[in-house]
Protein backbone atom coordinates (compact mmCIF):
# COMPACT_ATOMS: atom_id res chain seq x y z
CA UNK A 1 0.00 0.00 0.00
CA UNK A 2 2.84 2.22 0.70
CA UNK A 3 4.65 1.73 -2.37
CA UNK A 4 1.26 2.20 -4.57
CA UNK A 5 0.51 5.98 -2.69
CA UNK A 6 4.33 6.79 -3.51
CA UNK A 7 3.76 6.15 -7.22
CA UNK A 8 0.23 7.77 -7.06
CA UNK A 9 2.49 11.16 -5.48
CA UNK A 10 4.87 10.85 -7.76
CA UNK A 11 2.64 10.79 -10.64
CA UNK A 12 -0.36 12.95 -9.00
CA UNK A 13 1.16 15.19 -6.97
CA UNK A 14 -1.13 16.43 -4.09
CA UNK A 15 -1.56 20.18 -4.08
CA UNK A 16 -2.45 22.48 -1.42
CA UNK A 17 -6.22 24.05 -2.48
CA UNK A 18 -4.75 27.80 -0.77
CA UNK A 19 -1.61 28.18 -2.57
CA UNK A 20 -1.20 25.59 -5.28
CA UNK A 21 2.24 24.81 -3.56
CA UNK A 22 3.01 20.99 -3.76
CA UNK A 23 1.96 19.78 -0.20
CA UNK A 24 5.00 18.45 1.91
CA UNK A 25 5.41 14.66 3.66
CA UNK A 26 2.82 14.87 6.81
CA UNK A 27 0.58 17.85 5.48
CA UNK A 28 -2.86 16.79 4.54
CA UNK A 29 -5.17 18.88 2.11
CA UNK A 30 -3.64 22.50 3.21
CA UNK A 31 -0.14 22.61 4.30
CA UNK A 32 0.84 23.71 7.49
CA UNK A 33 1.76 27.66 5.86
CA UNK A 34 -2.10 28.02 4.35
CA UNK A 35 -3.36 26.81 7.83
CA UNK A 36 -1.34 29.23 9.64
CA UNK A 37 -2.64 32.26 7.46
CA UNK A 38 -6.12 31.27 7.54
CA UNK A 39 -7.60 34.24 8.78
CA UNK A 40 -10.22 32.98 11.70
CA UNK A 41 -13.10 35.16 12.80
CA UNK A 42 -13.28 33.84 16.28
CA UNK A 43 -17.07 34.40 16.49
CA UNK A 44 -18.09 31.33 18.00
CA UNK A 45 -17.70 32.80 21.61
CA UNK A 46 -19.27 35.48 20.85
CA UNK A 47 -22.87 35.96 21.08
CA UNK A 48 -23.21 39.37 19.99
CA UNK A 49 -20.81 39.37 16.72
CA UNK A 50 -21.39 41.16 13.68
CA UNK A 51 -23.18 38.19 11.59
CA UNK A 52 -25.15 37.82 14.60
CA UNK A 53 -26.28 40.99 14.83
CA UNK A 54 -26.86 40.84 10.97
CA UNK A 55 -30.48 38.97 12.23
CA UNK A 56 -31.66 41.05 15.06
CA UNK A 57 -35.46 41.99 14.60
CA UNK A 58 -35.64 38.90 11.81
CA UNK A 59 -34.68 35.94 12.75
CA UNK A 60 -34.46 34.38 16.14
CA UNK A 61 -31.01 32.71 16.06
CA UNK A 62 -29.43 31.33 19.07
CA UNK A 63 -26.41 31.36 17.78
CA UNK A 64 -24.54 32.71 14.31
CA UNK A 65 -20.15 31.96 13.84
CA UNK A 66 -18.24 32.00 10.36
CA UNK A 67 -15.05 30.01 10.97
CA UNK A 68 -12.59 32.26 8.43
CA UNK A 69 -12.95 35.86 6.58
CA UNK A 70 -13.73 35.91 3.04
CA UNK A 71 -11.60 38.24 0.75
CA UNK A 72 -11.41 37.84 -2.90
CA UNK A 73 -8.52 36.21 -4.13
CA UNK A 74 -7.70 35.28 -0.92
CA UNK A 75 -6.76 31.90 0.99
CA UNK A 76 -10.35 31.41 1.83
CA UNK A 77 -11.79 32.13 -1.54
CA UNK A 78 -9.48 29.95 -2.87
CA UNK A 79 -10.58 26.87 -0.99
CA UNK A 80 -14.55 27.94 -1.93
CA UNK A 81 -13.65 27.91 -5.25
CA UNK A 82 -11.79 24.32 -5.18
CA UNK A 83 -14.83 23.18 -3.44
CA UNK A 84 -17.77 24.82 -5.17
CA UNK A 85 -16.57 24.65 -8.96
CA UNK A 86 -12.87 22.26 -9.06
CA UNK A 87 -14.75 19.45 -7.47
CA UNK A 88 -12.48 19.04 -4.45
CA UNK A 89 -14.83 18.00 -1.64
CA UNK A 90 -11.60 17.63 0.35
CA UNK A 91 -11.13 21.51 0.37
CA UNK A 92 -14.95 21.19 1.67
CA UNK A 93 -14.62 18.89 4.30
CA UNK A 94 -11.58 20.66 5.97
CA UNK A 95 -13.30 23.52 6.12
CA UNK A 96 -16.07 21.75 8.16
CA UNK A 97 -13.23 20.28 10.19
CA UNK A 98 -12.33 23.83 10.92
CA UNK A 99 -15.53 24.59 12.11
CA UNK A 100 -16.55 21.34 14.30
CA UNK A 101 -13.07 22.15 15.79
CA UNK A 102 -13.46 25.93 16.88
CA UNK A 103 -17.74 25.04 18.00
CA UNK A 104 -16.83 21.83 20.21
CA UNK A 105 -15.73 23.70 22.99
CA UNK A 106 -17.80 26.53 22.51
CA UNK A 107 -20.06 27.36 25.06
CA UNK A 108 -22.79 28.94 22.47
CA UNK A 109 -23.04 25.94 20.78
CA UNK A 110 -23.28 22.76 22.68
CA UNK A 111 -26.23 20.26 23.00
CA UNK A 112 -26.91 20.35 19.29
CA UNK A 113 -29.24 17.81 18.02
CA UNK A 114 -28.98 17.78 13.95
CA UNK A 115 -27.12 19.57 11.72
CA UNK A 116 -28.68 21.08 8.84
CA UNK A 117 -27.14 22.03 5.46
CA UNK A 118 -28.51 24.52 2.80
CA UNK A 119 -29.91 22.29 0.38
CA UNK A 120 -29.21 22.60 -3.62
CA UNK A 121 -32.09 22.66 -6.34
CA UNK A 122 -31.98 18.63 -7.35
CA UNK A 123 -31.33 20.10 -10.80
CA UNK A 124 -28.27 22.39 -9.47
CA UNK A 125 -26.95 19.41 -7.02
CA UNK A 126 -27.04 16.80 -10.18
CA UNK A 127 -24.91 19.91 -12.75
CA UNK A 128 -22.63 20.26 -9.61
CA UNK A 129 -22.26 16.61 -8.26
CA UNK A 130 -22.86 17.57 -4.59
CA UNK A 131 -24.10 20.26 -2.36
CA UNK A 132 -20.99 21.64 -0.92
CA UNK A 133 -22.84 22.97 2.11
CA UNK A 134 -23.59 19.28 2.89
CA UNK A 135 -19.89 17.88 2.67
CA UNK A 136 -19.03 21.18 4.65
CA UNK A 137 -21.45 19.75 7.19
CA UNK A 138 -19.76 16.33 6.94
CA UNK A 139 -16.97 17.89 8.11
CA UNK A 140 -18.23 19.02 11.12
CA UNK A 141 -19.96 15.70 11.86
CA UNK A 142 -16.29 14.22 11.74
CA UNK A 143 -14.91 16.67 14.42
CA UNK A 144 -18.37 16.88 16.50
CA UNK A 145 -20.18 13.71 16.47
CA UNK A 146 -23.00 16.05 15.57
CA UNK A 147 -25.16 13.92 13.26
CA UNK A 148 -26.27 15.51 9.82
CA UNK A 149 -29.86 15.76 8.86
CA UNK A 150 -29.33 16.27 5.46
CA UNK A 151 -33.03 16.62 4.12
CA UNK A 152 -34.62 18.45 6.85
CA UNK A 153 -35.08 20.92 4.42
CA UNK A 154 -36.24 21.03 0.64
CA UNK A 155 -35.51 23.29 -1.83
CA UNK A 156 -38.70 23.96 -3.97
CA UNK A 157 -37.76 26.70 -6.29
CA UNK A 158 -34.92 26.54 -8.63
CA UNK A 159 -33.37 30.23 -8.78
CA UNK A 160 -30.57 32.16 -10.53
CA UNK A 161 -27.29 32.45 -8.68
CA UNK A 162 -26.78 35.28 -6.03
CA UNK A 163 -23.31 36.62 -7.44
CA UNK A 164 -23.58 40.37 -7.94
CA UNK A 165 -27.44 40.86 -6.82
CA UNK A 166 -28.08 43.63 -4.08
CA UNK A 167 -29.14 42.81 -0.56
CA UNK A 168 -32.93 43.34 -1.62
CA UNK A 169 -32.48 41.08 -5.06
CA UNK A 170 -30.89 38.55 -3.13
CA UNK A 171 -33.90 38.23 -0.93
CA UNK A 172 -36.57 38.71 -3.60
CA UNK A 173 -34.09 35.73 -5.29
CA UNK A 174 -34.37 33.25 -1.94
CA UNK A 175 -37.49 34.30 0.58
CA UNK A 176 -39.93 31.36 -0.37
CA UNK A 177 -37.22 28.75 -1.75
CA UNK A 178 -37.53 26.32 1.63
CA UNK A 179 -40.16 24.00 2.70
CA UNK A 180 -39.82 21.58 5.73
CA UNK A 181 -39.82 17.87 4.86
CA UNK A 182 -40.71 16.62 8.43
CA UNK A 183 -41.83 19.13 10.76
CA UNK A 184 -42.60 16.42 13.67
CA UNK A 185 -39.08 15.37 14.00
CA UNK A 186 -37.61 18.37 14.14
CA UNK A 187 -39.79 19.50 17.16
CA UNK A 188 -38.09 20.66 20.28
CA UNK A 189 -34.50 20.56 18.60
CA UNK A 190 -31.54 22.42 18.50
CA UNK A 191 -30.15 22.46 14.42
CA UNK A 192 -26.93 23.99 13.43
CA UNK A 193 -27.52 25.44 9.99
CA UNK A 194 -24.69 25.48 7.60
CA UNK A 195 -23.83 27.23 4.52
CA UNK A 196 -20.45 27.94 2.60
CA UNK A 197 -20.51 31.53 2.46
CA UNK A 198 -22.47 33.91 4.89
CA UNK A 199 -22.58 37.64 2.62
CA UNK A 200 -25.97 39.28 2.91
CA UNK A 201 -27.42 36.34 5.29
CA UNK A 202 -30.78 36.28 2.78
CA UNK A 203 -30.28 32.62 2.23
CA UNK A 204 -29.87 31.78 6.11
CA UNK A 205 -32.52 33.69 6.95
CA UNK A 206 -34.81 32.30 4.35
CA UNK A 207 -34.01 28.50 5.83
CA UNK A 208 -34.24 30.37 9.41
CA UNK A 209 -37.55 31.63 9.12
CA UNK A 210 -38.67 28.38 7.36
CA UNK A 211 -37.38 26.51 10.37
CA UNK A 212 -38.82 28.56 13.19
CA UNK A 213 -42.15 27.95 12.58
CA UNK A 214 -41.10 24.40 14.80
CA UNK A 215 -42.42 24.24 17.92
CA UNK A 216 -39.32 24.79 20.86
CA UNK A 217 -37.19 24.81 17.80
CA UNK A 218 -33.66 26.05 18.98
CA UNK A 219 -31.51 26.98 15.57
CA UNK A 220 -27.76 28.31 15.36
CA UNK A 221 -25.87 29.06 12.10
CA UNK A 222 -22.18 28.15 11.33
CA UNK A 223 -20.64 28.85 7.38
CA UNK A 224 -16.75 28.45 6.40
CA UNK A 225 -16.35 31.79 5.63
CA UNK A 226 -18.36 35.46 6.20
CA UNK A 227 -17.77 38.56 3.85
CA UNK A 228 -18.27 40.69 6.64
CA UNK A 229 -15.89 41.95 9.50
Amino acid sequence: MKILNHLINLFYPQVCPACGNLLMKGEETVCLSCRYLLPKTHYENNAENPLAQMFWGQVDFHAVTAEFFFSKTGKVQHLLHQLKYEGNKDAGFFLGQQIGESIRSAELFQRIDFIVPIPLHPKKEFMRGYNQSYVIAQGIEDKTNIPVMKDALRRKTFTSTQTKKSREERWENVKDIFEIVDAERLKGKHLLIVDDVLTTGSTIMAAGMTLSIIEDIKISVATAACTSA
